[in-house]
């Protein structure tokens, strides 16, 4: 321990311990707990206590007061466990009646302080802690502690139970760690006391008539089977599968939610290797659920690796279920070969699906999501279902518009609790990605919302990307093309929407668009027809930020392909306009918001490393007016972005990085002067100094791979080659003293090799690295702070940060 730490501790201890005192926060106490475990993880607990005995007093104190508060008595409850985790230590503790009075009957169990949470949950925390040796194994066994944590899992804080739970489980694994050691697995009655007890425990709770009792049990087996691993965990099984199976007797079935968690967590163990009667009970667990309990179970097994083919056709069909009565709902729905098939005795009748919105747009959704993760799978059932999925979810898509034309009672039920459903048409969005009608629909319906209309932009986005020809080109498909004209009119229509939502969805597509197509001969000359070009620029001056930001993006899109140009004629010749680039730095130098520079920033970066054709007319000066802007914009996202660019700028003038071969004396010296030129190195510098660490990190990077390239290590400098270096020195000590005003002025390249040789950029970017509290963050920090807050040390004393 730091000596300064040794110092204070004792005066730290009293404090905790005087009732009198205002104690310290939750926080500060958890800092302080975080130290010492630290400090016993490095050395010994015992020694630890037997330096500083100011600490065993507190424990002592705890243990006797009847006014502690409950977070100091919880506090000390946790630190004695961690102590008592070596078991030299434990034994020291026990000697002294320590342990027994403060987590046995005599301490906090029988004391007014047991009635608040933090007093209970600390006593947890500690047993958990210290539960690390057989010494401990025996010291629960016999103190009774084992009932009081079966009492806890039922305690009416849920964080309380929870951590009893767990407790429980960290007991049984530590007491079956050894016996299963070199074991095939150890007989029931071979297990320790603690273990027994235990699982007798679990038992008594499965044979329960109240759920409540029941799913504490379950929520500890899951757990174990998530987290144990040893052979021990196959005989658990054994043993106690047989109580799990008569849950599904029970009418109605206590707990079904944390039944399905426990069996996908004993699928996922060994125990199916030792005992295939597991798949029998999840078989039967299947058919036992409603339709959305089982779902989330019938998804588990479709993600294993192993499992019977019967069990996954069984579960796959569980998760077209809902799917095929809504297909069945429509007199109109598209032909549905394979969907099903094999299984027609398993079908849902329409009017069997739950009759209320909720229940029913819930179970829609659930078999929607759970079908969209398992579609990527390499495991997924096979063969997939493809053509009838997709049929399912346009029909679901076309009763949440309206346009399904429903085939009984029950499917116009079904029609009036799904239309208008945001929830369902978003998820059913997700699967479409190859049906293009229904999608022009919701684009162009008036009443669909902002959330459905960003769905149906990606979900088309997918289809485009999905139909180009062959897999990868560029090039649209022909039916892609037909409908080119009706996509980029409709887009028309929703740049010019009141929302503004709707506004910045429709510049992320346009500029997706633009990205893949800009490129291709129908694409531009549909494009070019049409008015967007007009209106994104247009859209530069949104009133919203969010849109303005998406419209530099767009613009800097269809920019690059050159498809902002003014068409015109011999007849109407095209009026002189603002340039992109000219456009773009306004917004660059003069917009308000944060979020419009940031994406012009990209965009210019973008242009610089693209070659675009402005840019290429004369990039110094391009880069220089940039710069100029960035180091002077309050924004740090902006300041770190110009720093991107000028990396940017210099892997062009000297190759890119990682590079190993240094570039040319002669190269280095042009890129030495252009970096002059366009005052790269005064925007730099002053970044170096930054009071925002990242944009001080990226500077870092940027002048060690600098000077990596331009004076590799051994290059010799030439005597008499001493250029003055006193004025950017001195410039550099001021701007770090955080005088920012004085500019270094003129710079001769000889110079600026000469700083950056003289840096030692290597420790600056260590200390950067570093958390910006590091210094408040240290124990004697935290002690100083603790003991100010009650009046211990003087003023000057106290770390006031």
């Amino acid at each position: 321990m730091d000596p300064e730490c040794a110092r204070l501790l004792p005066a730290l201890c009293a404090v905790l311990a005087d009732p009198r005192q205002p104690v310290a926060d939750d926080t500060c106490l958890e800092k302080l707990l975080d130290w010492f475990k630290a400090v016993t993880e490095a050395g010994s607990s015992l020694l630890l206590l037997q330096e500083h005995p100011c600490l065993v007093e507190l424990l002592f104190h705890a243990l006797r007061a009847q006014d502690l508060s409950p977070r100091t008595l919880s506090f000390a409850l946790r630190l004695a466990g961690v102590f008592a985790a070596q078991e030299n230590c434990f034994q020291h503790l026990q000697q002294g009646e320590l342990l027994p009075g403060l987590f046995g009957e005599p301490g906090p169990l029988g004391a007014a302080a047991w009635v608040a949470p933090s007093v209970r949950s600390g006593w947890i925390q500690g047993l958990r802690s210290l539960a690390q040796h057989p010494s401990a194994l025996r010291f629960l066994a016999n103190s009774g502690a084992v009932d009081t944590i079966f009492s806890l899992q039922g305690d009416p804080s849920l964080f309380v139970a929870s951590a009893a739970g767990q407790l429980l489980v960290h007991i049984l694994d530590l007491a079956m760690r050894e016996p299963a050691e070199g074991r095939v697995c150890p007989q029931a009655w071979d297990w320790p006391v603690c273990a027994r007890k235990i699982v007798c425990h679990l038992e008594d709770c499965l044979r329960s008539d109240a759920a409540p009792r029941v799913t504490q049990a379950l929520h500890v087996l899951t757990t174990t089977f998530g987290h144990c691993h040893g052979l021990w965990t196959q005989g658990l099984w054994v043993q106690l599968s047989p109580l799990v199976a008569c849950l599904l007797e029970k009418d109605p079935m206590p707990a079904p939610h944390t039944l399905v968690d426990l069996l996908l967590s004993v699928a996922r163990s060994s125990v199916p290797s030792s005992d295939p009667g597991l798949w029998e009970t999840v078989a039967q667990t299947l058919s036992r659920l409603s339709p959305t309990q089982a779902g989330p179970l019938a998804a588990g097994i479709l993600k294993l690796q192993d499992c019977p083919q019967a069990l996954r056709i069984q579960a796959f069909n569980v998760l077209l279920q809902p799917l095929a009565c809504v297909l069945e709902a429509a007199t109109q729905a598209p032909a549905t070969p394979g969907l099903l098939e094999g299984a027609a005795g398993d079908l849902m009748a329409v009017d069997t699906l739950p009759p209320s919105k909720s229940a029913c747009v819930g179970l829609l959704c659930s078999a929607l999501a759970h079908l969209e993760l398992l579609q990527p799978l390499p495991q997924r059932p096979s063969p997939w279902p493809q053509a009838p999925l997709l049929a399912a979810a346009v029909t679901i898509l076309r009763f949440c518009n309206g346009s399904a034309a429903p085939s009984s009672e029950a499917g116009g039920r079904l029609c009036t609790m799904l239309v208008g459903c945001v929830r369902v048409q978003r998820a059913a969005q997700e699967l479409v990605t190859q049906v293009f009608a229904v999608l022009l629909e919701y684009l162009m319906s008036p009443d669909s919302s902002p959330m459905v209309l960003k769905k149906a932009f990606q979900a088309t986005l997918r289809w485009l990307l999905s139909s180009a020809m062959p897999p990868g080109c560029c090039d649209l498909e022909p039916c892609a093309q037909l409908v080119l004209g009706e996509l980029l009119a409709m887009l028309q229509k929703r740049l010019c929407s009141p929302c503004w939502e709707v506004r910045d969805s429709g510049l992320e597509f346009l500029t997706q668009v633009t990205r893949h197509w800009g490129g291709q001969a129908s694409f531009r000359q549909v494009l070019l027809a049409s008015e967007l070009p007009e209106l994104t620029r247009q859209l530069l001056q949104d009133p919203e930020s969010y849109v303005r930001a998406s419209a530099v993006a767009a613009v800097g899109q269809l920019s690059s392909w050159g498809l902002l140009a003014a068409p015109s004629s011999p007849e109407q010749p095209a009026i002189p306009q603002e340039t992109p680039l000219e456009a773009l730095l306004l917004i660059l130098t003069t917009d308000s918001e944060g979020f419009p520079r940031r994406a012009v920033m990209r965009v210019f970066t973008e242009w610089l490393r693209d070659g675009h054709a402005e840019v290429a007319e004369d990039p110094e000066r391009f880069v220089a007016q940039v710069l100029r802007a960035a180091g002077k914009d309050g924004d740090w996202e902006v300041r770190v972005q110009g720093l991107e660019l000028a990396l940017v700028f210099l892997e062009r003038l000297l190759g890119p990085r990682g590079s190993s071969a240094a570039a040319p004396p002669s190269v280095t010296a042009r890129a030495l002067r252009a970096l002059c030129q366009v005052q790269l190195f005064e925007f730099a510098f002053r970044s170096l100094f930054d009071c925002d660490r990242p944009v001080a990190q990226k500077s870092c990077d940027l002048l060690l791979f600098l000077r990596a390239t331009a004076t590799p290590p051994g290059s010799p400098q030439e005597a008499g080659d001493r250029p003055n270096v006193a004025s950017v020195e001195a410039a550099l000590r001021r701007w770090r003293a955080g005088e920012q005003g004085q500019p270094l002025g003129e710079l001769a390249p000889e110079a600026i090799l000469a700083v950056l040789r003289s840096m030692d950029l290597e420790a600056l970017r260590d200390t950067l690295a570093k958390s910006s509290d590091h210094v408040e963050r240290s124990p004697q920090s935290l002690l100083q702070d603790m003991l100010a807050t009650v009046g211990v040390l003087g003023d000057n004393e106290a770390d006031c940060y």
